[in-house]
C-alpha cells in the first residue's frame, strides 16, 4: 500500500475519543499520580526554596522561592509531557498494541496522534496546577496574573510532547529513552533557568539555551507567578508554537511509517 506518509496531519473528533480513553485509564491511577504531583514540588520548594533560598535571598527582584516555583511549573510541563510521550506512548504503541486495536476501528493514526498530543499536555497541566497550588500555599505566588499560567502550561506541554513521540516512534525498547533524557531533557532542566538566571551562564552557552523551548516557557511563566513585567510574550509563544507544529508533523509521519505497511 502506497500510504502518503508525508501528507499534512488531519484532525477529527475521533481524537477526543483517544484523549478520553487515556483519561479513563489515568483515573484508575489517580492516587499515586496525585501523590507525585503534590509531593515532589513540596519537597523541592521546602528543601531548595526555603533552605537554599535562605542563603541566596532575592533573584531578579523576587524571592528565590518564587523564582524556583515558576521554574518548576515550566519544567514540570516538559518532564510530564516527555515521560508520557515516550514511555506511555511506546507502551501503547508496541507491547500493549493499543494503537493496533484502535486502527481496527474508524480511528486513524492522525486521530491517535492528535489525541495523544492533547492527553500528554492535559497530564502535564494537572502536574503544573498541582505545583501552583503548593507554591500558593507556601507563599511563592505573588499575583493573580498567575491564572494566565494555566493555559501556558498546556501550550508548553504541547511543545515537548512532539519530540517525545518522535523518540518513541524510533525506539525498539525502553532503554533507548535514556539517550533523549540524558542529551535533551536533563540539559534543558539544568541550563534553561529553572534554578538560576540564564544570564549567569557563559555567553556562548546562553546563545544555545535561548534556542531551547524550556527557556521561553520559563520566560513566559516566571513573570506571571512573580507579578512582574512580561517581556516579549509574542516571541516566546511563537517559539513554542513553532516547536509544537514542527515536531507534531514529524511525529505523525514517523508513527505512520511504523504502524502502516
Amino acid at each position: 500500500m502506497n500510504y502518503p506518509y508525508y501528507r499534512l496531519p488531519s484532525f477529527s473528533r475521533n481524537a477526543f475519543i483517544v484523549w478520553y480513553r487515556n483519561i479513563l485509564v489515568w483515573k484508575k491511577l489517580i492516587g499515586p499520580a496525585l501523590a507525585l504531583h503534590f509531593g515532589e514540588p513540596l519537597i523541592y520548594l521546602l528543601g531548595m526554596g526555603f533552605g537554599l533560598g535562605a542563603f541566596i535571598g532575592e533573584i531578579n527582584d523576587m524571592s528565590y522561592l518564587t523564582f524556583l516555583a515558576a521554574g518548576l511549573v515550566a519544567s514540570s510541563a516538559m518532564m510530564t509531557a516527555s515521560l508520557e510521550g515516550t514511555y506511555s506512548v511506546f507502551t501503547r504503541m508496541v507491547p500493549q498494541k493499543t494503537y493496533s486495536a484502535l486502527l481496527a476501528t474508524p480511528i486513524e493514526i492522525d486521530d491517535i496522534m492528535a489525541g495523544e498530543l492533547m492527553w500528554c499536555a492535559t497530564k502535564a497541566l494537572f502536574s503544573g496546577i498541582a505545583i501552583l497550588i503548593v507554591a500558593t500555599i507556601l507563599g511563592a505566588v505573588q499575583s493573580w496574573s498567575v491564572l494566565w499560567v494555566i493555559p501556558l502550561i498546556f501550550i508548553s506541554a504541547l511543545c515537548f510532547t512532539g519530540p517525545a513521540i518522535v523518540i518513541a516512534s524510533m525506539s525498539r525498547n525502553y532503554d533507548f529513552f535514556n539517550y533523549y533524557f540524558t542529551l535533551a531533557v536533563t540539559p534543558m532542566f539544568v541550563l534553561c533557568g529553572v534554578f538560576y538566571p540564564v544570564t549567569s551562564l557563559p555567553d556562548f552557552i546562553q546563545i544555545i539555551v535561548y534556542l531551547l523551548p524550556l527557556t521561553h516557557a520559563i520566560d513566559l511563566i516566571r513573570p506571571l507567578v512573580a507579578g512582574t513585567e512580561l517581556h516579549n510574550p509574542l516571541l516566546h509563544i511563537s517559539v513554542l508554537v513553532i516547536y509544537t507544529l514542527a515536531f507534531y508533523y514529524v511525529a505523525v509521519v514517523m508513527v505512520r511509517k511504523r504502524m502502516i505497511v
